[in-house]
């Protein structure tokens, strides 16, 4: 689940609020164990998407760095390299 949960800070363009909810949804399935919540627990879980997006958004705001922004494109293309290296006979697919 949380493999798709990417590093966002330090990027050109800055991550989108898309992103930064995406991550925050990975991170609250993992940690909660669900998929989908039940009724009973859906605003609970909701919540705690919208907190922690929230948050995410505050610490990619106040972070700083020296290093140059990187290229998503770039980073995208050594990410793929990694799993077909690691994965070579769905790789071809």
């Amino acid at each position: 689940m949380c493999r798709n949960i990417r590093p966002l800070h330090n990027f050109e363009p800055h991550a989108t609020n898309d992103e930064v909810q995406a991550a925050a949804l990975q991170f609250v399935r993992k940690v909660s164990g669900m998929n989908k919540p039940s009724a009973a627990n859906a605003e609970a879980f909701d919540h705690a998407v919208a907190e922690i997006a929230h948050i995410t958004g505050h610490l990619l705001e106040d972070l700083v760095t020296t290093a140059p922004p990187k290229d998503r494109e770039v980073e995208a293309a050594k990410a793929k390299a990694r799993s077909a290296k690691r994965f070579p006979a769905t790789a071809a697919s």
